[in-house]
């Protein structure tokens, strides 16, 4: 006769706090291709491709995730980005 042996475990499962925040930038019937990717590359860093990416996703689609990362490191830029009349918010 033999057995068998169960090992139940406990998993330790870590998270990573305070960077599941994103930027999300949404479509408006004023700002130009170009002043969104310009504002873009001068703001979030992004290259002048990721930005073009990102403008034609918030044109057909309504809104695109444009940063991700931490409260306190996307705060400023999505300051930026309002300030240069574009629709965003952290979520």
């Amino acid at each position: 006769m033999s057995t068998i042996e169960k090992v139940q475990g406990d998993v330790l499962v870590e998270e990573q706090v305070g960077i599941n925040n994103e930027i999300v930038l949404y479509n408006d019937d004023v700002n130009t291709f170009d002043h969104v990717i310009e504002t873009l590359i001068r703001v979030c860093n992004h290259t002048s491709e990721q930005a073009e990416q990102c403008a034609i996703l918030v044109h057909y689609k309504g809104k695109c995730t444009v940063k991700t990362g931490s409260f306190d490191e996307l705060k400023p830029q999505c300051t930026q980005l309002l300030e240069a009349g574009l629709s965003a918010e952290i979520i």
